[in-house]
């Protein structure tokens, strides 16, 4: 016993020391990456010899002891080039968030490591432990925007870490190619190498990888010129593979199909070819399989029978193929199916009866097919569903009565089909938060049931070219969200309902090619933001209310061809409109019309008229920038390319130019747009989102256009700004960045919206779905679930506050 005990208190002074040195060594190396970053917000401050380095910021250490096991840096904005010194880290390891196929986020990530030293020399005793445990990761969230300033040369050594079993090196440019040492690590789990340029087709070696678990090599820069490695069939413990976006052509190899415990599969966004029969028909051993994305590939033929028998599919997403054929008939009858997404094909056939048979899908798309029959009375019961978007088919029959009393329903998209009978009769409760009805050309007939304006959300309502009947229920009228609707090209009878004008966001409304009749109510002006008016080839009468001229919103009209009379008004936006607006009216007389008959208008009225359409002030506005602004978007981030044409930049451009190639003022108004959400996101137009994605199509994303989800993109900047300027400035600026630039407002009335701040909420009051009730309260919204009103002294402090601090500042001018 007397021997046991010095040699116990041996062991533990070793034990001691060897985490000291391991310790220290970590520290060494923290400082050693501190000292070669640029950190420009001051973000590791903390790290100072002066204190614990397991107290540093984005440091964790194991439990016990002071060994990092840990390092997240992400999200602030470092930059800089990764030292050699980083792999003293003893244990440096992580749990990063798996990588998802967004370009954007990838090629903000980075990691680097460089491997232990081959020679055994150089290791001591109080290290080599530790280095055969050693596993090296980073931490990559969404956000990160940390990023290497110059490309590097990757040389690895794989033979010093055998144990090693994560690995993520996302979000770098290195060059070179994947060493074939790395099928030495046979004990791998995680290896990720997405957005590098390092792969090439013949790399067999990560076959050898038997214990990887999960794979990432999705978002590559032109690393491939073939296929995936038909080696990859051996990774029978693979249960994630993310190869999207990487270039990848030919056909899947069939050696897939032994992946027995895959349940993702990421292959989207790729030129793969072939036929789905003969590639993965030994997918239907794939009976894990909850995910496969295959869209945006050229994959031809049958979508084989098998899918629809995997037992675990959630996820099936084949969009912009050549598929042909019919949709598989068991497909959904496993009662675990979420989301499909079979747009942009060929597909023939009727849509499965089962989708929806265990109540968790929620998305059905299937347009631009050549699908035909019913749709399925399954889907009127389905209460989990979400988004149906079915458009431009050959679908017939009626809608399945229940669809639009859907408690979770937010789009219904029917339009381009054969549908026939009536508009459901909606005798629950309807969609609450339904924001789109498209039944536009279809053979559906009746009238419209007055519950229809029970639809309050509806911001998007497209009947055109059908058959409906009857009067435009008044209902109509309680639609407060709708922004456009389209009645065109129907039978509709009556008068023009006044109640419309109750719907103060509507910007199109189109009415044209009805039987309607009566005299247009001046009630229409209480639309403000009204741009587009057709009221074309109908039987109305009368005169053209003069209300609707001081209507300084609207940018296109048409009253052609109906039964009206007396003087066209001369002022306001009546004075930009042509004689083809009012062709087809013979008792309507004024400029460009001819004279008026005796009675009809008096001189003073005519010479009013006509002095109008002669004299316009016009207001411009000089736009105060420097060559500095211009400059700043010069930047090596934006390019595109180089050439003998010279530098190619990023730009974000109206659709208009690339469809029509059409230029007017509303092209400067989607400008104007987009200069708001820089204004209110504090991001840059392009660059920041990934390929083919600029701050109009994120914004739209985050947000689903819906001014009360402004939180989510906001500029931390603007935390003083109280919310619901923040959130009318946001509302001006989605109305200017509608695809269709006659739905944009004019610039005039985008200078009238922002110059007429809505009031500030009373003491007490919400601010829509976010805020925190109090009039000028900044910008942190109420927790999820809590709308409870301030308490007496929460509003006592309020008080005290705003009256001791000063105003908050203005939005516009920022």
């Amino acid at each position: 016993m007397r021997l046991l005990t010095p040699l116990l208190l041996l062991l533990l002074l070793l034990a001691l020391a060897a985490g000291a040195g391991a310790a220290s060594g970590d520290a060494d190396a923290l400082l050693a990456l501190k000292a070669a970053l640029i950190d420009p917000t001051g973000a590791l401050a903390s790290w100072t010899t002066s204190s614990d380095h397991c107290s540093w910021a984005g440091v964790t250490c194991a439990p016990r002891g002071d060994t990092v096991t840990g390092l997240d840096l992400s999200g602030l904005n470092l930059t800089g080039t990764l030292p050699p010194s980083l792999s003293a880290s003893a244990a440096c390891s992580a749990s990063p968030s798996p990588p998802t196929p967004s370009t954007a986020q990838s090629r903000r990530r980075w990691a680097a490591w460089r491997s232990w030293p081959t020679s055994t020399s150089q290791t001591t005793p109080s290290t080599a432990p530790s280095r055969r445990r050693w596993r090296a990761s980073a931490r990559s969230a969404s956000s990160t925007s940390t990023t290497t300033t110059s490309p590097a040369r990757s040389r690895w050594r794989s033979r010093g870490m055998p144990a090693l079993r994560h690995l993520h090196l996302g979000g770098n440019f290195f060059s070179g190619e994947i060493p074939r040492e790395y099928g030495r690590w046979t004990r791998m789990q995680y290896l990720a190498v997405s957005g590098e340029r390092a792969l090439r087709q013949d790399t067999p070696e990560l076959g050898s990888l038997a214990s990887l678990r999960e794979l990432y090599i999705g978002v590559l820069h032109n690393s491939y010129t073939g296929g995936l490695p038909p080696e990859l069939g051996n990774l029978t413990e693979l249960v994630r593979f993310d190869a999207a976006n990487c270039g990848l052509s030919g056909e899947i190899p069939p050696e897939l199909g032994r992946l027995r415990k895959l349940d993702t599969l990421f292959l989207q966004v790729n030129g793969l070819t072939g036929t789905i029969p003969y590639l993965p028909a030994s997918f239907a051993e794939l009976k894990n399989l909850t995910l496969l994305n295959l869209f945006r590939n050229k994959l031809r033929g049958n979508i084989p029978d098998f899918v629809g028998d995997l037992p675990g599919l959630e996820v099936l997403q084949l969009w912009e193929n050549n598929f042909t054929g019919g949709v598989p008939r068991r497909l959904g009858r496993n009662g675990r199916l979420q989301l499909l997404d079979l747009s942009s094909n060929r597909l023939t056939g009727t849509l499965p009866p089962e989708l929806c048979a265990g109540g968790n899908l929620q998305t059905l798309i299937a347009l631009g097919n050549v699908l035909f029959g019913a749709i399925p009375d399954s889907l009127g019961q389905c209460k989990s569903l979400s988004r149906v978007r079915l458009g431009e088919n050959y679908l017939n029959g009626s809608i399945p009565k229940g669809l639009f009393e859907l408690p979770k329903l937010t789009q219904v998209e029917l339009q381009d089909n054969l549908l026939t009978g009536n508009f459901p009769a909606i005798v629950g409760v309807p969609a609450p938060n339904l924001g789109e009805i498209s039944l536009s050309n279809n053979q559906l007939t009746g009238a419209l049931p007055a519950s229809l304006g029970n639809f309050s959300g509806v911001q998007k309502l497209l009947l055109d070219q059908n058959k409906f009947s009857g009067v435009i229920p008044p209902e109509i009228g309680r639609l407060q969200q709708l922004s456009k609707a389209d009645l065109s090209s129907n039978k509709f009878e009556g008068g023009v309902p006044p109640e419309i004008g109750k719907c103060r966001l509507l910007t199109y409304l189109d009415l044209s090619q009805n039987n309607l009749s009566g005299k247009i109510p001046p009630a229409i002006s209480g639309m403000r933001i009204l741009n587009y008016l057709n009221l074309s080839r109908n039987h109305l009468d009368g005169e053209i209310p003069p209300s609707i001229a001081t209507m300084q919103s609207l940018t296109a009209v048409d009253f052609s061809y109906n039964n009206l009379s007396g003087l066209v008004p001369g002022t306001g936006q009546f004075s930009y409109f042509n004689a083809t607006s009012f062709v087809g009216n013979p008792g309507l007389c004024g400029p460009y019309l001819g004279p008026c008959l005796p009675g009809v208008a008096g001189p003073l009225s005519l010479k009013k008229a006509s002095e109008a359409r002669v004299w316009k002030l016009t207001a411009f506005q000089r736009l105060d920038f420097s060559s500095d602004d211009v400059l700043d978007s010069l930047k090596e981030e934006n390019i595109i390319g180089k050439g003998g044409a010279g530098i190619v930049y990023k730009g974000a451009m109206p659709n208009e130019y690339a469809y029509t190639l059409k230029v007017d003022e509303k092209s400067d108004v989607y400008s104007f747009g987009v200069v708001l959400l820089e204004l209110v996101t504090g991001r840059k137009p392009v660059g920041e989102f990934g390929d083919g994605v600029d701050i109009v199509q994120w914004t739209k994303m985050m947000t689903d256009s819906n001014k009360e989800q402004v939180t989510k993109i906001l500029d931390p900047r603007l935390s003083t700004v109280p919310l619901h300027e923040v959130m009318h400035v946001f509302y001006v600026a989605l109305l200017c960045i509608e695809e269709q630039s006659v739905q944009r407002p004019t610039m005039r009335e985008v200078v009238q919206m922002l110059s007429e701040l809505p009031p500030s909420p009373k003491q007490g009051e919400e601010v829509s779905n976010a805020g925190d009730g109090s009039a000028s309260s900044p910008l942190h919204p109420a927790p999820a679930g809590t709308n409870e009103a301030p308490t007496d002294v929460a509003k006592d402090q309020q008080q005290q506050q705003t009256s001791s601090q000063p105003s908050p500042p203005d939005l516009i001018s920022i």
